[in-house]
């Protein structure tokens, strides 16, 4: 009798075993999305934030996409700027802010000194310009565009009709604007801030008022509480995804063309990898303030590798080998392809495979090193 009162209770014990998962995955899903919105700091940091550099950068760079001018300073007298036709002057003008002077010395000082980009004198017959190395891309820029007024002044004089005339025309729609290459960068950031910030502050909490001590006297296993970050995680991707986008179109004019949809899905997988991330953060800090700045050593330095703030194209090899081998670079390249570039849904497919990837080894690494308390 005895022992068919254990056997009967046994199911019945196992079955409200198997019932307290469930329960305590929802259990701990809501708990974690009321500490999301609850916390002013976790807020600003996966919200407020990354949208203050959208506004920032958007700002900076203005609405209407038109390039800055090259400043360039004019010593003394320079006849083949004065004596420009018409049509040229017009673009030197479009392309250069000249500031004359007549003090050389005080023109090439400002040179070193980074306050003007190039300084230009006529000396007889010919043409002085002077440039900083320090700024190689800069200095090639001022070069190149001096050289062609040059070249085409000779033509003129000679007589001579270009045998080849170039047309340069733009492959992207001539209604862009740099919001929309600044949009998917600053998402990627903003994802990264999100899970990265989100997963190491909210473990940290837990441990630290003991809440993870009581957990663990539950059911609850360290997969619901990965499982239940996810979810919570995959809102707060979505939520910032629909905010950055509405606030890109609304106050910058940002246009969604071809299959921009696909950055979706993109930034769920970027959000995967992120919180992972977080969480391994959250595992070695044993304060909020460790967690933190953790993960600012985490987040800003892989931002700028992966071309969130800055294009890589004037990068070195090196550095865009390093960025082959992060996360955000595949993210901001995968949204660019399908946001600007005008690329195919299959364009993001590698990107997210990848992400994916990233993010499976980073969560096995978060469970290996998880610790319920200190």
């Amino acid at each position: 009798m005895s022992h068919t009162t254990e056997e009967t209770r046994a199911p019945e014990q196992t079955g409200r075993t198997q019932l307290g998962k469930p329960k305590g995955f929802a259990t701990l899903a809501r708990a974690q999305w009321k500490a999301f919105i609850r916390d002013k700091q976790i807020l600003f940091w996966m919200l407020a934030f990354p949208l203050a550099f959208l506004l920032l950068f958007g700002v900076l760079n203005g609405s209407s996409g038109d390039a800055p001018k090259t400043e360039m300073t004019q010593v003394g007298s320079v006849q083949f700027v004065d004596r420009m036709p018409a049509d040229a002057k017009k673009q030197w003008d479009e392309l250069f802010e000249v500031t004359k002077t007549s003090d050389r010395d005080a023109a090439l000082a400002k040179l070193k000194k980074g306050d003007t980009d190039a300084v230009l004198e006529q000396t007889g017959g010919g043409l002085v310009l002077h440039y900083s190395s320090a700024d190689q891309v800069r200095a090639a820029t001022v070069q190149g565009t001096v050289s062609s007024f040059v070249d085409r002044s000779n033509l003129a004089i000679a007589g001579v009709k270009p045998a080849v005339s170039l047309q340069a025309q733009p492959v992207e729609d001539a209604s862009l604007k740099p919001i929309q290459y600044l949009t998917p960068g600053l998402l990627g950031f903003a994802l990264a801030m999100g899970g990265t910030f989100g997963g190491a502050m909210t473990l940290v909490n837990w441990r630290k008022t003991k809440l993870l001590r009581r957990m663990r006297l539950t059911p609850t296993n360290t997969w619901d509480l990965v499982a239940s970050r996810v979810v919570v995680s995959m809102v707060i991707a979505v939520l910032q995804f629909v905010l950055f986008i509405a606030v890109a179109m609304a106050v910058f004019g940002l246009k969604l063309t071809g299959s921009w949809y696909m950055a979706l899905p993109l930034a769920l997988c970027g959000m995967l990898v992120f919180m992972a991330i977080g969480l391994i953060a959250g595992s070695v800090s044993k304060s909020e303030e460790a967690a933190s700045g953790l993960a600012n050593l985490i987040v800003l330095p892989m931002s700028f590798l992966g071309g969130a703030f800055i294009p890589l194209d004037f990068a070195p090899a090196w550095l865009k080998t390093v960025a082959n081998f992060l996360p955000m670079g595949h993210l901001t390249e995968g949204m660019l392809d399908v946001m600007v570039r005008g690329e195919g849904p299959t364009a993001a497919l590698m990107p997210m495979a990848i992400l994916l990837a990233f993010a499976a080894a980073f969560t096995l690494i978060a469970a290996k090193i998880f610790r319920w308390e200190d």
